[in-house]
């Protein structure tokens, strides 16, 4: 089904809304964007996502020229690049998510305590190396930690999770988010047993497969 640009723009503004709502994000943190064209829209930069309309939100084209009446989020770049680099990512989510965030703040990957690991793409979730926000050097810490992955964490910063849907990368979100309070919360008890990277290749796979019936 063809989705039209006004659409998609309103999709973006309830994705940003669902974050806060499922409480993966706080206030005018995080960001969201979608593929369009030969570009990609994005949420604006500093606007509250309860006041953000259809046409706050930003077409970035491939020139990575931004066209609106605002300015685009200030982690546009690493949208641009994501999109550049992924020609299966159709969406992409950004959040300040509590418990992917305090692991980012120590630097923390997330091994395979969990086989749900492998919804982010391999037998772990890593954390991207700290960069100012905004930077290409940011983005090009997260496409590394990315590759071969879906989602990431960032050092002293937060988490993407990327996906074929803006459903799918708002849900993935959650995924990455709950995977991070249970690893913290075991932590707390000891040290957790990992899965074998075996058998995570097994998971990964029979994701593959999972996520192909599921559309």
């Amino acid at each position: 089904m063809n989705v039209t640009e006004l659409a998609l723009r309103k999709q973006i503004i309830a994705t940003a809304r669902s974050m806060n709502a499922l409480g993966i994000n706080r206030g005018k943190s995080g960001n969201v964007s979608a593929r369009w064209k030969n570009g990609f829209l994005v949420t604006p930069s500093g606007l509250p996502y309860e006041e953000t309309k259809p046409a706050d939100i930003v077409f970035i084209d491939a020139q990575a020229r931004a066209k609106g009446k605002r300015a685009p989020s200030s982690e546009w770049r690493f949208h641009f690049d994501i999109y550049n680099g992924k020609g299966e990512v159709q969406a992409v989510v950004h959040t300040h998510s509590s418990f992917a965030t305090t692991l980012a703040c120590l630097g923390m990957d997330v091994p395979a305590f969990h086989y749900m690991v492998a919804a982010a793409g391999g037998n772990s979730i890593r954390c991207a190396s700290y960069a100012t926000f905004g930077t290409q050097t940011l983005s090009d810490n997260a496409l590394a930690a990315l590759d071969g992955r879906n989602a990431c964490l960032l050092a002293n910063h937060g988490m993407i999770a990327t996906a074929g849907s803006l459903n799918a990368a708002l849900a993935l979100a959650v995924e990455i988010e709950a995977l991070c309070e249970q690893y913290w919360r075991a932590l707390q008890i000891g040290k957790p047993n990992l899965l074998a990277d075996d058998e995570m290749a097994v998971v990964v796979e029979k994701f593959k497969i999972y996520n192909t019936q599921a559309r």
